[in-house]
């Protein structure tokens, strides 16, 4: 009798549970053959079987909870998956005291197999790149062939419609393949390079428990069963996450799940029509056509009506080049998700609210203090001490850090102030979010400021920098102008504008003079579905009373 055991999982996954058994008593078995599916806190794995023969008991069932090494089930046979023929068969008791010759006689066959640290391919899938992303452009492969890199150093760079993202490579060990160029379009799970990396020492595979342990199944031995000197490895899909933050289970193989990534199917919201509910790669194709009808449909009545909330759909445009030369560019990434970000956002009914604030007093402060923030690594600029004063106001006015949900009819009210800050770059317009601005002093939102919009410019910006903003402020000031209408970044309800300062004529009534003032021209835009007219001047107001009465400890706490 011979048993199967359960094999090592993945690296620091120490249990995981059953989602299927495919083998029965009395079932056949070859080596290689997928015989359980496990679901441990990453993915859902097919285990192949390491032996072949009658099944004569299977000891688990679905639901079960396993760990590496655990007996899965018996065969009457013994065939071992071995990565060489000359590992020792197993046995199921120590060996006899006048064995000990021909164990000693075995010795020199022994030392074939490759030693644990012998470096294996791996397989580099391109991994989830965030939330909707579904594909993204190649910018730069900082590594050749040939190049050894240490773990979680950056491999690819990748454009997005949200950032450019560093890649980095999930194994330390030496570039063996580059399957992807600069230019190209990849999306989640597709192979871009091949390591040859160290496997791990396992307590499985040290030889001096091979005479009194059944042999464990080498790490995906199906790859080591097609090729033995160079087993294949590939990094599993992570499952799918529910919004309260755990995984959701669905039933279906990893090559379901990777056709699902390709397509862009939410493999999640697919009906399963296989045994138990399980999906097939049918369900997974019908269910993609039936969602691109849709779509399609969807597309169809637009264009046939009048867009509501005040969109519009584009008409054909005519045939520029009758009427001269013409040059047409592709959007990049980022300018195409404005263009379309912003067409959506532009549905809210904008309003949009001016001031003049008098930052005379601000000025003289602001320049007294920016030493500071320069010895800290910042800059002290308006925007910065802006910040501060917004998340104050916004603790003040709940209404402007809220979004508003049509379809239950319901305002979310944020009770944290998470700020974006419009950063102009080559490649167009980017809103880096700074976190708990109201945990922080201005020296440190002027450090954080300046970091946040040096990345965004170099093209740096992760992806996390770019989400969970409740309010948005854009500083056209260094451009010039004196005023202008931003529009609100949705699902936020409004946005700071900030146009250039000037010094202008000012009316003192203790002295009766004109004197000459430094005003800084406020533009507030908010969605007036959630937002009235009333509170957007109260707001403006109370922003505008803060900054002309400026306090010494707003700089430091």
């Amino acid at each position: 009798m011979v048993e199967f055991i359960l094999p090592d999982l993945g690296e620091n996954i120490v249990s995981g549970d059953v989602v299927s058994v495919m083998v029965a008593t009395g079932d056949t078995v070859e080596v290689g053959q997928n015989v359980l599916e496990i679901e441990t806190d990453k993915a859902v794995i097919e285990v192949p079987s390491s032996v072949a023969g009658k099944v004569t008991d299977v000891l688990v069932k679905e639901g079960d909870s396993v760990k590496p090494g655990q007996v899965i089930f018996t065969v009457e046979a013994t065939i071992l998956n071995e990565p060489a023929p000359t590992i020792p068969p197993v046995e199921t008791a120590p060996p006899p005291a006048d064995a000990a010759p021909a164990a000693a006689k075995a010795e020199p066959a022994e030392e074939t197999p490759p030693p644990p640290t012998e470096p294996a391919d791996f397989i580099f899938e391109l991994p989830d790149l965030g939330e909707n992303i579904v594909a993204g452009t190649v910018v730069n492969v900082p590594v050749e062939k040939g190049t050894h890199v240490e773990k979680d150093d950056t491999v690819l760079e990748i454009e997005t419609d949200k950032a450019v993202l560093d890649v980095p490579a999930p194994v330390s060990g030496t570039v063996l393949k580059i399957m992807v160029k600069a230019g190209d379009t990849v999306s989640p799970g597709t192979p871009v390079m091949i390591f040859s990396a160290f496997a791990p020492v396992t307590e499985t595979a040290a030889p001096a428990a091979a005479a009194t342990e059944p042999v464990s199944l080498p790490e995906k031995p199906v790859a080591a069963a097609s090729q033995p000197s160079s087993p294949m490895q590939t990094l599993p899909a992570p499952p799918p996450i529910a919004p309260n933050g755990k995984q959701i289970h669905v039933a279906a193989a990893p090559s379901v799940r990777r056709i699902a990534r390709e397509i862009g199917v939410d493999i999640t919201q697919v009906p399963g029509t296989g045994p138990g509910g399980r999906i097939t790669m049918t369900d997974v194709k019908n269910f993609s056509r039936r969602m691109h009808a849709e779509r399609a449909e969807i597309e169809k009545q637009l264009a046939e009506r009048p867009a509501a909330g005040g969109g519009f759909v584009q008409k054909p445009l005519p045939d520029f080049s009758k009427w001269g030369e013409i040059d047409r560019q592709p959007m990049n990434n980022v300018r195409r998700v404005t263009a379309e970000h912003l067409s959506y956002a532009w549905y809210a009914p904008h309003v949009t609210q001016f001031d003049k604030v008098d930052i005379t007093e601000l000025e003289v402060m602001r320049k007294k203090y920016a030493p500071r923030a320069e010895a800290a690594g910042g800059k002290l600029t308006i925007t910065a001490i802006l910040l501060k004063f917004v998340a104050s106001a916004l603790k003040a006015f709940p209404q402007f850090n809220a979004s508003i949900d049509m379809e239950s009819h319901e305002i979310i009210y944020k009770k944290y102030y998470h700020i974006g800050v419009a950063v102009d770059t080559p490649r167009g317009l980017l809103v880096p979010v700074i976190r708990d601005v109201d945990r922080k002093n201005v020296i440190q939102l002027s450090v954080e400021l300046m970091e946040i919009s040096e990345r965004a410019r170099n093209r740096k910006t992760k992806m996390d920098e770019l989400q969970g903003g409740t309010f948005s402020i854009t500083n056209l000031g260094g451009i010039g102008g004196t005023a202008f209408t931003p529009i609100i970044n949705a699902p936020e309800v409004a946005i700071l504008g900030i146009s250039r300062g000037s010094f202008e004529p000012r009316y003192n009534k203790a002295t009766g003079q004109f004197e000459p003032r430094m005003m800084l021209p406020l533009s507030l835009s908010y969605d007036h579905r959630i937002i009235d007219g009333a509170d957007a001047a109260r707001f403006v107001r109370w922003l505008a009373e803060a900054l002309e009465n400026p306090f010494l400890s707003v700089l430091e706490g």
